[in-house]
């Protein structure tokens, strides 16, 4: 018996409610107007959520990875129904008060696509995204659902070329502030600004989106290889064709998501992003993705995680090398197949097809070429993972580090210089202001104080972009980009809103952050800070009514992901 006969004669999916008896004959009529046969009814009804959009490249051709998925489903015997969900691009929300937004859009994907599937009482699900907050989005409505999903990647951009060399959007960031120092004129600018973006797919280095593609593949709920294929290239269509089939498969073999997101499954990701030097951006979201799926993961997991993991992906933008390149040299497999055979990962996690991780990576082909991209851990790039949480007076609840610098560690005591907000530091920034050995802090941009916890790569992009890569550091209770490198910490918890350490810094407070020790520590005396307390008081609210004023009162500590379903 085939799959398609065994699932027509197997109806009793969750969609049965809407479609059976003579009760739900309005019902039938309405998905009748929708162009269903009478067969459509004996299969089961999988839900399509795509991300599609115009408002970035990342999601541009999703439309068309979409379409191959539902074709997938139709081959194996399902009934797709598509409906979109939104997005935003981090990237041209960046360095203005739009990038508030992103966090809660990752919050509104997650909200949308469950509240369709529930509704609807569809089957299964595939979603379709690309861009920075999709990912986290669809994987935190897949816990909450807990209906057999598989999440479909878009790809990444490649690279453009410019005088040369291979660049991206993050090297135009970085412009942008050579250029306000005079390091690069402005037909420069304008040059690389044309030439960074050739087409669709998401930032092309390991920044938030690709880090979250690779977990895909780590957490189980996508094909093993998939992640690393470009946006443009062929086999993009034919991995979203599998998927949308394997869901089918999943279904007939009843693994869920939280079958999947177990402790072992996040530890796995864990070791993966430290490994390749990650975003900060994903210890948010694995954090916010294991309180949807009911797991204890804390920050302690991640410290405990990275100690001992090696740094083995010479990835931008800590490396040298783009997600493209990644594919051409075996994709996540590689990573996974380099961490496996050194007992970094354990090979037991289950997957969406109901295989091992260890077998999907036995089975996935990675050829035999020479390549610096991903390094053995037997000689790694750094003896520890690139991501570290410190914590100390500073940050009581936790802060987040990417360390990718050629000595693998950060040790910076300096004055502070403090801005409530990121406008009035970026601005400071481009007149030349900030001077090495500086501690740049910016406050007031945490979940609730900004509200959303912006990231920063226009601020930090424009201090590398001044040549100061590794002599000016910054701390902050919102995020960085993928994007971003440097010594700059960010998640600052409790943020400053609520009425955290960092709400008490002042100009000139010296401020020590050293990863070796894993701490964060501002030098003033507990008597001090509590004088300073007794004068302190919350901000009024930047937003009272709208999305922004509903978000910034649901969000929880950056320490526990940031969530709002609490």
């Amino acid at each position: 018996m085939s799959q398609q006969e065994r699932l027509k004669q197997d109806r009793q999916w969750p969609s049965a409610k809407t479609v059976e008896g003579p009760e739900r004959a309005p019902h039938r009529s309405m998905y009748r107007a929708m162009g269903f046969s009478d067969q459509d009814f004996h299969k089961p009804f999988v839900a399509v959520a795509n991300a599609a959009a115009e408002v970035t490249p990342c999601n541009l051709h999703l439309d068309l990875v979409t379409a191959q998925v539902k074709a997938g489903i139709e081959h194996g015997g399902g009934k797709p129904i598509e409906f979109r969900t939104i997005t935003v691009s981090d990237g041209i929300a960046m360095g203005h008060e739009g990038m508030k937004g992103s966090l809660i859009s990752r919050e509104v994907i997650a909200d949308s696509i469950e509240l369709v599937c529930f509704a609807e009482q569809f089957d299964a699900l595939v979603a379709v995204g690309a861009c920075d907050k999709n990912i986290p989005g669809m994987l935190m409505a897949a816990a909450r659902l807990n209906i057999p999903t598989v999440v479909v990647y878009g790809g990444t951009i490649m690279p453009g070329q410019y005088r040369g060399k291979s660049v991206g959007v993050g090297d135009v960031f970085e412009a942008v502030g050579a250029y306000s120092s005079g390091r690069m004129s402005l037909d420069e600018l304008d040059g690389l600004e044309r030439a960074a973006c050739p087409g669709a797919g998401a930032c092309a280095g390991l920044f938030t989106a690709n880090t979250m593609a690779t977990m895909i593949e780590v957490l189980g709920f996508g094909l093993i290889g998939g992640s690393a294929i470009p946006a443009v290239d062929g086999r993009r269509g034919q991995s979203a064709h599998r998927a949308g089939e394997v869901v089918l498969d999943a279904l007939m073999q009843g693994i869920r998501p939280l079958d999947i997101l177990t402790k072992r499954a996040f530890e796995n990701a864990i070791t993966v992003a430290a490994a390749l030097g990650g975003s900060t951006n994903s210890v948010l979201h694995l954090m916010a993705i294991a309180r949807e799926a009911g797991v204890d993961l804390s920050l302690d997991d991640f410290s405990r995680i990275t100690d001992k993991t090696p740094h083995i992906g010479n990835l931008k933008p800590g490396g040298e090398y783009f997600m493209a390149d990644l594919d051409q040299v075996g994709g996540v497999p590689l990573i996974l197949r380099e961490l496996l055979n050194g007992g970094y990962l354990d090979g037991s996690a289950i997957t969406v097809t109901g295989r091992t991780l260890a077998q999907e990576v036995e089975d996935a082909y990675i050829p035999d070429v020479a390549q610096r991209v991903v390094f053995p851990v037997t000689a790694p790039l750094h003896k520890n993972g690139a991501l570290t949480i410190l914590r100390g007076s500073l940050a009581p609840e936790g802060a987040v580090i990417k360390v990718t610098s050629p000595t693998g560690t950060v040790q910076i005591t300096g004055p502070a210089r403090v801005f409530d907000g990121e406008e009035a530091a970026f601005a400071e920034i481009q007149k030349g202001s900030i001077h090495s050995g500086d501690v740049v802090v910016i406050r007031y941009e945490g979940p609730r104080g900004g509200p959303g916890m912006r990231e920063m790569l226009a601020v930090t992009a424009a201090i590398v972009g001044q040549g100061h890569m590794d002599d000016v550091a910054m701390v902050t209770d919102g995020r960085f980009s993928g994007a971003t490198k440097g010594p700059m910490v960010g998640h600052v918890s409790p943020e400053a809103q609520v009425g955290g350490p960092l709400a008490l810094i002042q100009d000139g407070d010296m401020i020590t952050i050293d990863t070796v020790k894993g701490t964060i520590d501002v030098d003033c005396s507990a008597a001090e800070l509590a004088e300073r307390r007794l004068k302190w008081a919350p901000p009024e609210p930047r937003y009272r009514h709208g999305v922004l004023a509903k978000y910034g009162r649901l969000f929880q500590s950056a320490s526990e992901g940031a969530i709002t379903s609490r």
